[in-house]
């Protein structure tokens, strides 16, 4: 019987790869290149980068996640101690479209094209989604919200979020993943908001 895999935690150079890596696809996208082209750029030998994932594309997906993981955490560190949902709303979408301004165009449609890929951006939105409802339960439960049909709402919104990761809304008005969760924003805290 062997022993259960370990995982070990990544180096500093690893760490820091990880991250020039982050900025090159934000930049570029991560489609057209090949792992003598990765080295050449980030002056590391392919073997270094066989080290963070076995293959290009899964090199790929790992950096898609890293960029996600991160924007999240710091998302959650942006509405960390926050209680009014109005504000944690208006901060939370406001902080997902200040990430994807990050992203170029070219990164996106790589993403879209590459389904490993697609499918972490996919979890995010899912998980953001979910957020998102739990703000607006609690805006109800706080008196801040009207008193709609928070879960049609929220269900309403999932499907705005997807509309946004699959590309649909970008394809049919020509907007950034970024200006539709802005106005995915204004339109939930316009319609939520009590008038007094």
């Amino acid at each position: 019987m062997s022993a259960p895999e370990v995982r070990r935690r990544p180096t500093a150079r690893q760490r820091a790869l990880l991250a020039e890596l982050e900025t090159l696809f934000l930049a570029e996208g991560f489609a057209a290149f090949t792992l003598d082209d990765l080295a050449a750029r980030l002056r590391c030998s392919k073997s270094t980068l066989y080290a963070l994932a076995p293959s290009k594309e899964q090199l790929a997906v790992k950096v898609v996640a890293h960029y996600f993981r991160g924007a999240a955490e710091r998302i959650e560190g942006r509405i960390a101690g926050i209680s009014d949902a109005r504000e944690l709303i208006g901060q939370y979408l406001a902080g997902v479209a200040e990430h994807l301004n990050r992203a170029s165009a070219v990164f996106m449609t790589d993403i879209a094209e590459f389904a490993p890929a697609r499918d972490t951006y996919q979890l995010n939105s899912r998980v953001a989604a979910r957020r998102i409802r739990a703000f607006i339960d609690k805006g109800v439960a706080d008196g801040v919200f009207r008193d709609v049909h928070a879960r049609l709402v929220a269900e309403m919104t999932g499907l705005i979020v997807e509309g946004i990761q699959t590309g649909v809304l970008a394809r049919r008005i020509d907007v950034s993943d970024a200006e539709a969760f802005t106005a995915l924003g204004e339109l939930l805290l316009g319609g939520l908001t009590k008038q007094d």
